[in-house]
């Protein structure tokens, strides 16, 4: 785990980026919570640390709206 200080950033729009990013590569599963009822986490990814780090760093200087994840090669593309 690792953590990251973005500042001056909507928190829903934070989420929003991070989901579409790494749409491709969400966790297909389901589990069951406390009471036995099936659950489908929707904030799972597959995604290596280091592709984290570099959205993170395209979210700071702007230039995620030219990336996309690509879960086949774990890398962005642009």
């Amino acid at each position: 785990m690792r953590r990251a200080c973005l500042h001056n950033l909507n928190r829903s729009k934070l989420e929003h980026i991070f989901h579409r990013e790494f749409s491709a590569a969400q966790l297909d599963l389901t589990i069951e919570d406390r009471f036995g009822n099936p659950v489908k986490p929707r904030e799972w990814f597959l995604v290596p640390l280091h592709v984290i780090d570099e959205v993170v760093q395209r979210i700071q200087d702007g230039s995620i709206t030219e990336l996309h994840y690509d879960p086949g090669t774990a890398q962005l593309l642009g």
